[in-house]
């Protein structure tokens, strides 16, 4: 005992904020901090353990000998036991040993706020503090620009141990690295946002992630923390947003982690109905409980305050809403009103979006969230769960369910590609082709394309032509701007050689032209999330498989038309009713040869005629590319 001497960095105030569930700058407090007592360097310890009756540190610094430096507990009942080790420092190696009131129960644990991990497969924590000095002061100062919902947003998905590997060295590319040549790619693709798959530390490479252990230690697989910051730092720099994927539903069971802490279930919910997710085999947080709520929306924090993210996608929220997710009859029980949703879950997340938004006004909160709960995207004081955005993952199954079908076809399924702007302004929806739509025999997304090869790209084209003027922000995983073939797989670099083939740098280029049009046409942003930026033209031409729209932003002169042909037949003289005198000028189309195409295209310029159609009081005829959408603005 006499090798830890008290010491605490928690005011009073601080145990009452945690034990309340207010409390979110929880990594300032618990953890290992380098302070200096009495004038001797060492390291503070401090960790959440109420129902231990012994709380050692152990770790290199005394060859993990349990005992030899016992942490003291608090005397207010906050569980918490803390202390002072003189005479370690940075890169210290150590864990938790625990002994339980709960039969004498023995665990041996990472720090739950290690700001730094050993390389998996090892699982000690490391006594860490950088010293990186931000360079991204003036992107900090004006991002409220570009994370804005009348902003462009098109977000690149990325994977970064299989985005690109050193496959000569057979290794992971580092974040060093990454900051080169994912930065670059990402800038010269025109994207405004990066969304990284968790780089938080989890120890099974298979779960992608989302299986964490060290909620505030960026992985090690990469590097070190600082190295980490320095990416962003670099992204930043080159105006480009990065959102991290955040991971409050589940955790795995791994002997370090969370589960079953200090001998009794601290973090996950006791009862295994609410506790344990069947599907992925692990534990869900209590989230009844004032102190685990307020670690993970300290988590939350952390990630835009120290590591200057610009927004986290919410990973699962579909699972943590319902209380018979994934469930039979008799495998849950209903909430105090008898209905099926987690109330104490529906209190987190308005809480949680609270807290992001009061303190960083201009990041962004966005739900995968896969079913019809609703007001999910609205603010929590009109009774919302005050999330900013949330995936439109109706959209995403009818537009793939109806791509992958013939032509031939499509005009007895017109009622799936239309459907979702019966609701599209329902909530402020994200249009993601994600990951989880690449992998487990779903194919990749050219892959579910329909027809010989020609026939296959062209339908890529339209798909991400439909989607980038259709309302709502854009979403795209790696790989699939360039026509991967195969489906995606974490253990390998996609498949960069591709681009040795015309085909697949065309589609290249055309995803490179898109975000160009995007970024550069108002009207396909600035009311993403209105039924005032949209109307129909016509959306009932099934026949020819044909939809057609006006796009608005907030100037009317720069609305602009858009067309799409679901077919490989060339109309010509297709006749459209517009809203306004003038003349048409085709500024995009997918059927471009730069792109691939067959190149068929309009005239410079099209006569607008006093002609009522489609309900409009003017009109104009145009030739329709096969397989292909077009884009008009008006003159």
């Amino acid at each position: 005992m006499a090798h830890v001497k008290p010491y605490s960095l928690f005011t009073e105030f601080d145990i009452n904020l945690f034990k309340a569930g207010k409390h979110f700058r929880l990594y300032e407090k618990f953890g290992s901090h380098l302070v200096t007592v009495d004038g001797i360097d060492g390291v503070y310890f401090a960790v959440w353990a109420p129902s231990a009756k012994q709380v050692s540190v152990i770790g290199d610094f005394n060859y993990w000998i349990e005992g030899e430096h016992q942490l003291n507990v608090r005397w207010d009942s906050s569980g918490i036991w803390e202390g002072f080790i003189p005479l370690i420092g940075k890169g210290t190696t150590y864990k938790y040993k625990i002994q339980s009131h709960n039969h004498d129960i023995k665990t041996e644990k990472a720090d739950p706020y290690a700001r730094r991990c050993e390389h998996p497969p090892r699982t000690a924590s490391i006594v860490w503090k950088d010293d990186y000095k931000w360079k991204d002061k003036s992107w900090m100062k004006n991002r409220k620009k570009h994370n804005a919902i009348d902003a462009p947003f098109s977000v690149y998905e990325v994977h970064l141990g299989s985005w690109k590997k050193h496959v000569e060295e057979d290794r992971f590319m580092s974040y060093f690295e990454l900051a080169d040549d994912l930065v670059k790619y990402v800038k010269d693709m025109n994207f405004t946002h990066v969304e990284l798959m968790p780089i938080m530390e989890y120890p099974y490479d298979p779960s992608w992630g989302y299986q964490l252990t060290g909620y505030f230690a960026p992985t090690s697989r990469y590097g070190y923390p600082e190295e980490f910051k320095y990416l962003v730092d670099k992204l930043h720099e080159n105006e480009i947003g990065i959102i991290l994927d955040w991971v409050p539903s589940h955790f795995p069971e791994d002997a370090h982690g969370l589960g079953f802490f200090d001998g009794s279930h601290l973090y996950e919910h006791p009862d295994r109905r609410k506790g344990y997710h069947q599907d992925w085999k692990s534990l869900i947080f209590n989230y009844e409980r004032n102190e685990v709520r307020s670690f993970l929306i300290s988590n939350a924090i952390f990630w835009l305050e120290q590591y200057h993210a610009d927004g986290l996608r919410v990973d699962a929220v579909a699972s943590m809403l319902f209380l018979d997710y994934s469930r039979e009859d008799g495998e849950w029980e209903p909430n105090i009103y008898g209905g099926r949703e987690n109330l104490a879950v529906i209190s987190f997340l308005k809480e949680l979006n609270e807290e992001v938004y009061a303190s960083f006004p201009d990041a962004q909160t966005i739900a995968e969230e896969s079913t019809a709960f609703p007001m999910v995207s609205k603010p929590t004081f009109v009774g919302g769960l005050g999330f900013g955005m949330k995936w439109m993952m109706g959209w995403m199954h009818d537009t793939l369910e109806y791509f992958a079908k013939d032509p031939v076809y499509r005009k007895y399924h017109q009622n799936d590609i239309t459907f979702s702007l019966a609701y599209a302004f329902t909530e402020n929806f994200m249009l993601p082709l994600s990951h989880d739509e690449v992998v487990y025999g779903k194919n990749s997304i050219l892959g579910r394309m329909p027809g010989d090869e020609w026939q296959r790209f062209a339908n890529l084209r339209l798909l991400y032509g439909y989607m980038f003027t259709h309302p709502g922000t854009k979403l795209l995983f790696m790989g699939s701007e360039f026509g991967q073939y195969n489906e995606w797989d974490f253990q390998e670099s996609l498949d960069w050689n591709l681009l040795d083939f015309k085909p697949h740098q065309d589609i290249q280029n055309y995803y490179k032209a898109l975000n160009t049009l995007y970024k550069n046409t108002p009207a396909l942003f600035e009311k993403g999330f209105s039924s005032e930026g949209f109307e129909w033209i016509s959306y009932d031409d099934h026949e020819n498989c044909v939809i057609s729209y006006i796009r608005k932003g907030y100037k009317e002169d720069e609305n602009v038309v858009v067309v799409c042909n679901m077919t490989p037949a060339i109309r010509e003289n297709y006749k459209i009713g517009v809203t306004t005198k003038g003349k048409l000028v085709e500024i995009f189309n997918s059927d471009a040869k730069e792109f691939g195409g067959s190149g068929v295209k309009n005239k410079k310029q099209i006569t607008i005629k006093n002609d009522a159609w489609n309900g409009k009081d003017y009109s104009a005829e145009i030739t329709l590319p096969p397989l292909a959408v077009t884009v008009y603005k008006f003159k």
